[in-house]
């Protein structure tokens, strides 16, 4: 883990990131892949979150299955005529 305190903004696009990580040595690639699993973990939890809410809330009364069902048809319908 590096003890630097100077912080310094770049902007990289991910194949610079992806280089710059392959050129690490591996205790800091590591490091990279423990975080990676952090967010991951946080993205599957918020996810997880989210679909509980859904399936424990309520139903949404002021559209019909039927409302819906025609607005995925017209939006279909839309995007195969472009």
């Amino acid at each position: 883990m590096s003890t630097h305190s100077q912080v310094v903004q770049v902007s990289l696009t991910l194949d610079q990131l992806l280089e710059a990580i392959r050129q690490l040595d591996d205790t800091a690639r590591l490091e990279v892949s423990r975080v990676l699993r952090e967010t991951q973990s946080n993205t599957d939890s918020g996810l997880d979150s989210l679909i509980r809410h859904i399936v424990e809330g309520e139903p949404a009364d002021d559209i019909s299955d039927e409302a819906i069902n025609a607005e995925i048809r017209a939006v279909r319908l839309a995007h195969q005529q472009k």
